[in-house]
């Protein structure tokens, strides 16, 4: 039976791509045929009659999404001159042969390098002639070609790279297929030689100490969940030191800024543990630090014998409280709880602690001397912006080093001295061509939701630019997971404020824009304020005249992808043109699939589905679960065959489905990338800006723009 359904299914959609070919005029779109494939939820039967694209490498699965791709490009083969345009644009933009700022560890300074017309950055070093500079004489050690190792190799990705404390043994991972599966290398940076791969599917090392042992993380081989820890001593094979079974929670593999410490961190969506072990006793137990307990966040740092413990106790945005190493449970209050101020990290400094903040949308970072007892606040001078540490390695350096940006300032680095309270700019990142700040602006809205929360909205746009409602506006969103929106700079974005474009950022609630209550807001059964407020943001925009419905288009990825399908699927008038990248969007069958990578540890995003309250709450907003006859605008979907976080198979499923019911003629594309790619698209920084130009290209081009 399945050998004849197999054939039939090849041959119907070779039959579609016979007939595109034949015709002189728009080709005709793939057709998936559609067979039984009936199951039950909580007891009511489904039927989902594309499911069988969900089985991977089979021929008709690959002849559709080659077939699907022949559609893509024929329907956009007019727009490559434009995409050429801007990929060329964009591309005069960046300075190609570039290096950034050296970051000193121990006896040596650190960098990554870009060679002009190579796709991969180059990881060096050079000895440190004074604390603050590299001897220029010496010559430079490439550590990592990520272009020689990527011969012969249509995807490398650097997962991490760790090098031992005396300098002398690096440990890195590599994925060659996209997938996120990672293999372990040990490299003598004497000799040159590798040795490996060490160990398959790692997600983070670290090194004790003695410099010959290395403790690793290890994912599941199914569900992709961190969940084991290894220690690997030279010459010897991986010792198993911890599995977490209970598959909510993940391991994760740090060490203290002061590097005595190895800490192994276990959480889950909403309950974190640590463990810690003496970095110069590798043979040694992992010691916990304080029990497990529902609910309860914390993690550790470590300075002269005390713990600086970062806790949501009593907390709702956090605190950091002190305790002794060996009572880790008595606590003394060192900064305190403050509602709306959301205490996003640490760094520890021998003479100095650094405090991550978030206060309404915007990161601060606040610094407290130890000796004087005293602390500074470092001023920032935009009304949005993105800030954030750059994890200075050196434990006794009174420099902390952040970066700058926001949507009209480009990225750049800073050494903040800690006792003089002064900034000094290290390297802003270069826009070729004569950028001109001073013809951009860009601000802070707030939106009203239709519950009365205000939505914070970042907003660039050139000073030039009429705001009359007939201007196009690139709106994109998120909101999932607690990660915030950065309101950060991109070169690539100056194409469409050149062209009389407003670029804005909704942040919408499920990020941490506003706090931790900010991410609860919209999660679980409160996920559904996450897209209204989107729509009320674009509805908003709409009446203040910064767009038209006709101007509007949305771009989102991943949780933003299912973000632009269940927006699309409520207010579809709303939106000119919609991207939507990696979109998580056939939620159903994915959360209620527990094989799958990534679902049973996202039930405390989502809702575990098995509930039937969580069930049809989510139900009721599944992009693929809820499309139904109606208009919808134009829609660009991308995703990569062997992106591990999303399937493929969601999207192509999303469009074929929609493809049955949408009434209207506007474009339904999908773009699926069948070479070795991953859930952040090509590797290569050329092919990515490539792939972003023709997306690019493909939006403008929806309201009225191709060149």
């Amino acid at each position: 039976m399945k050998s004849v359904l197999t054939g039939y299914i090849a041959m119907f959609i070779l039959c579609n791509i016979s007939l595109a070919q034949s015709m002189h005029q728009d080709p005709q779109a793939p057709t998936a045929p559609q067979h039984e494939h009936a199951f039950a939820w909580h007891g009511e039967p489904v039927q989902d009659p594309w499911y069988w694209l969900r089985d991977k490498d089979s021929p008709p699965v690959l002849d559709y999404l080659q077939a699907e791709n022949a559609y893509t490009r024929s329907m956009t083969e007019g727009l490559a001159p434009f995409t050429d345009t801007l990929y060329q644009e964009m591309l005069g933009r960046y300075q190609q042969t570039d290096m950034d700022v050296p970051v000193r560890r121990g006896a040596w300074f650190y960098y990554s390098r870009t060679v002009e017309g190579q796709q991969y950055p180059i990881r060096c070093r050079r000895p440190a002639s004074t604390a603050m500079s590299y001897d220029e004489r010496a010559p430079e050690q490439v550590l990592l070609d990520l272009n020689e190792m990527a011969q012969g190799r249509a995807f490398i990705s650097l997962g991490f790279m760790q090098v031992s404390d005396d300098g002398a043994w690096l440990v890195y991972a590599i994925d060659e297929t996209g997938y996120r599966q990672y293999k372990l290398y040990r490299k003598s940076l004497a000799s040159g030689k590798v040795e490996g791969p060490l160990a398959e599917r790692v997600t983070r090392a670290q090194w004790a100490t003695d410099n010959a042992t290395v403790f690793f993380t290890t994912e599941h081989p199914i569900s992709k969940r961190s969940d084991s820890l290894w220690r690997l001593k030279s010459g010897a094979k991986p010792e198993l030191i911890h599995e977490e079974k209970d598959e909510l929670f993940r391991v994760d593999l740090g060490r203290s800024k002061d590097l005595k410490y190895l800490v192994l961190e276990v959480a889950s969506a909403d309950t974190w543990e640590s463990s810690m072990l003496d970095a110069s006793k590798p043979d040694g137990s992992f010691k916990r630090v304080l029990p497990r307990e529902k609910g309860h966040k914390y993690e550790v740092e470590h300075r002269d014998g005390l713990l600086y413990i970062r806790t949501n106790r009593e907390a709702k945005d956090f605190r950091i409280v002190t305790a002794p190493m060996d009572q880790p449970s008595r606590w003394t209050p060192f900064v305190a709880h403050r509602h709306g101020v959301l205490i996003q990290g640490v760094e520890m400094f021998q003479d100095y602690l650094v405090v991550a903040e978030k206060q309404a949308g915007l990161s601060r970072f606040r610094i407290h001397d130890f000796r004087q007892g005293r602390w500074l606040e470092l001023p920032f001078n935009e009304t949005t912006y993105a800030a954030s540490p750059m994890n200075t390695p050196e434990y006794n350096s009174s420099a902390f080093r952040y970066a700058f940006q926001s949507l009209v300032t480009p990225s750049s680095v800073f050494d903040f001295d800690m006792s003089s309270g002064k900034s000094s700019l290290l390297k802003q990142q270069a826009v070729l061509g004569g950028y001109d700040a001073s013809k951009y602006s860009s601000e802070r809205l707030w939106i009203t939701a239709r519950d009365g929360v205000k939505v914070p909205v970042s907003i660039a746009y050139r000073k030039d630019r009429a705001r009359d409602g007939q201007a196009p506006l690139w709106l994109s969103g998120y909101g999932a997971y607690g990660y915030g929106s950065q309101a950060s700079f991109g070169s690539w974005r100056l194409s469409l404020l050149d062209r009389g474009f407003a670029f804005a950022i909704a942040h919408v609630r499920g990020g941490d824009e506003m706090g931790e209550a900010w991410h609860d807001d919209g999660k679980l059964m409160k996920k559904m304020n996450t897209f209204t407020d989107f729509i009320d943001t674009a509805d908003h925009l709409i009446r203040s005249n910064w767009t038209s419905a006709a101007g509007l288009v949305i771009e989102g990825g991943s949780a933003g992808g299912l973000l632009m399908g269940v927006v699309t699927n409520l207010r579809p008038e709303l939106f000119k043109a919609v991207h939507a990248a990696v979109p998580f969007v056939d939620v159903m069958n994915t959360m209620m699939d527990a094989s799958l990578p990534l679902t049973v540890g996202e039930y405390l995003e989502w809702g575990n589905p098995n509930e039937k309250p969580a069930f049809d709450y989510m139900r009721a907003y599944s992009p693929y679960d809820n499309l139904r006859k109606q208009a919808y605008p134009a829609i660009l979907v991308t995703t990569s065959y062997n992106d591990s976080q999303v399937m493929y198979w969601e999207p192509t499923k999303y469009v074929a489905k929609l493809r049955t019911l949408k009434t209207d003629r506007n474009a339904l594309l999908l773009k699926c990338k069948m070479d070795p790619a991953g859930h952040g698209g090509a590797s290569g920084r050329y092919d990515a800006l490539k792939d972003k130009a023709f997306e690019m290209a493909w939006m403008m081009q929806q309201v009225g723009i191709t060149q």
